[in-house]
């Protein structure tokens, strides 16, 4: 059996590996970029991919590109804490099963853990995709043709696969009303100051949230309200706009920020189809499920949606039938985290004073004995079927 897998990120390296290592097939993955994305974000990576990861094997290495943090801190303009959450007590609330990576790192050991007997090319995508009597015929940038038994769109928000084979962008993505940035800078004396923290604005409407990374230089993550559903041109005159008029550390994560090529910039945005596949093509990730940065855990439900997705493929004998059952098992997950996102939007970057201050009381209250742990079972979502076969699947 062979899968072209469209999208060498965190879905389709998870597929990818899954495919060729336990069910041995032939798998070729295929990234438009020309090279691995260097450019993203800290994320706290847990529930259902922290388990899949586990029971993949590659735990060991995400938690060696990993960083210990004490905290999140909220930091009001003149630098004065406002509300913090330690992270000892939210690790301990998910049973210690938590860890803070950079994205770009999460890839880098997924994409270390493939067989050299995996095809990985960059820089070519699909042109065209069709039928064939035995599964996808997919004509690529570069003019190579590709057979397929299975064609995976595991592309992200933008997926061409997803436009070619079942309609426009706009029908499926869901703006949520909020842009986000990220970028990483030198500047020893930012570096120093925030150790071993996560340290956010305390601010309503747009918020900037800085953390050292291990190399000396600091990244720097940023989400803002906007009406405007189009990503801009220029993604550094857009941040100088939206957020000069922070204080504290700011001003100096603006004056390192690199040009608009060197800046990850996206929309916040969910994706919602009234099915995940078609014939021999089916989406995973953030192609067909994007829950948003505002939810959380959207690398952890990759990861553990491309698991589920090679266990119905490993246990079912027709492919059609092994994505119809992918999907029964694994929407009911993203519709509650979907959900969540949406009614947390709100409280991760308030819209008013009011809401800012009710933030910092809620944040308080969380440090209290007991809601932590109830906060992380909220936050890791209810255990479903789907779920728990990752701890019964042999690996």
């Amino acid at each position: 059996m062979r899968a072209v897998i469209c999208g060498a990120g965190i879905a389709g390296l998870s597929l990818a590996g899954r495919l060729h290592n336990v069910l041995g097939w032939e798998v070729v993955v295929l990234e438009k970029a020309p090279q691995p994305r260097t450019e993203g974000y800290m994320i706290d990576f847990f529930g259902p991919g922290y388990d899949a990861a586990d029971a993949m094997g590659v735990l060991p290495w995400l938690e060696e590109l990993g960083y210990p943090v004490s905290e999140a801190v909220f930091l009001d303009d003149d630098g004065r804490c406002r509300a913090r959450l330690d992270y000892g007590r939210f690790a301990r609330s998910l049973n210690g099963r938590l860890l803070s990576i950079m994205r770009p790192d999460l890839e880098l050991a997924l994409r270390e853990r493939l067989s050299f007997a995996v095809g990985l090319r960059f820089g070519v995508g699909p042109a065209r995709i069709a039928p064939s009597p035995y599964g996808v015929h997919v004509t690529l940038t570069d003019g190579t043709v590709l057979d397929a038994d299975l064609l995976v769109g595991a592309d992200g928000l933008h997926s061409t696969v997803r436009a070619m084979v079942f309609g426009e962008e706009q029908r499926f993505v869901r703006y949520l009303g909020y842009h986000t940035a990220a970028f990483t800078f030198d500047d020893p004396l930012v570096h120093a100051e925030l150790g071993d923290r996560f340290c956010l604005t305390d601010t309503a409407e747009r918020q900037m949230g800085l953390y050292a990374l291990r190399d000396g230089t600091v990244a720097a993550f940023a989400v803002h309200r906007s009406a405007d559903p189009r990503r801009p041109e220029d993604a550094r005159a857009v941040l100088y706009r939206e957020y000069s008029s922070l204080g504290w550390l700011a001003p100096r994560a603006l004056a390192g920020c690199p040009p608009s090529p060197r800046v990850y910039y996206d929309l916040v945005a969910q994706t919602d189809l009234p099915r995940w596949s078609r014939g021999r093509v089916v989406l995973v990730g953030d192609a067909c499920h994007a829950v948003s940065l505002l939810g959380g855990q959207g690398a952890s439900l990759a990861v553990a949606g491309a698991y589920v997705l090679a266990d119905q493929l490993a246990g079912t004998r027709r492919v059609e039938d092994a994505l119809h059952g992918y999907e029964r098992l694994w929407r009911p997950v993203i519709r509650d985290r979907q959900r969540a996102a949406r009614r947390t939007a709100g409280w991760f970057v308030p819209g008013s004073e009011r809401r800012l201050r009710v933030r910092r009381a809620a944040l308080r209250f969380a440090g209290l004995p007991g809601v932590s742990r109830l906060a992380g079972t909220s936050l890791a979502g209810r255990q479903r079927p789907a779920l728990r076969q990752l701890a019964a699947v042999p690996v």
